[in-house]
């Protein structure tokens, strides 16, 4: 069982030891980061190794759109905390139930996140490359 406590983000609040931030605003509700977001739920954890547990466990749900059901609001979508931490609670104690699962689903996540990031990279490269060509050509 983890072991973490979860609050509304105060944006002067400096926090002590691990910790994520989960947007509560919008339709990318449930989005995990290690920054503070300005409309967010903070998420404190004892330990790293814990951190990097809930981190995923949170990028799947949000991932999933499994926040969508939970959202409020007709202009601007919001996510309740209440909310929030019920079922954040037992879609963590749900997911944990097969640990060995957990690890190996994680891993293929950081994985996929790892070769998306470096499509993006080639991406950019390309169209830095198309731009050089096309000034190069223009510019005759």
């Amino acid at each position: 069982m983890l072991n973490f406590i979860i609050k509304t983000h105060q944006k002067e609040t400096i926090y002590k030891g691990n910790q994520i931030f989960i947007l509560n605003k919008g339709m990318n509700s449930g989005k995990p980061q290690k920054e503070p977001f300005t409309n967010s739920f903070v998420i404190q954890i004892p330990n790293e190794e814990d951190t990097e547990t809930i981190y995923w466990l949170a990028y799947s749900l949000w991932k999933a759109k499994f926040w969508h059901q939970s959202l409020f609001g007709s202009v601007i979508p919001f996510l309740r905390i209440r909310d929030f931490k019920k079922e954040f609670y037992s879609k963590v104690n749900e997911m944990l139930q097969d640990f060995e699962l957990h690890k190996k689903q994680i891993q293929a996540l950081r994985l996929l996140e790892q070769k998306e990031d470096q499509l993006h990279k080639n991406i950019s490269l390309i169209n830095d490359m198309r731009n050089i060509i096309l000034h190069r050509y223009c510019k005759k």
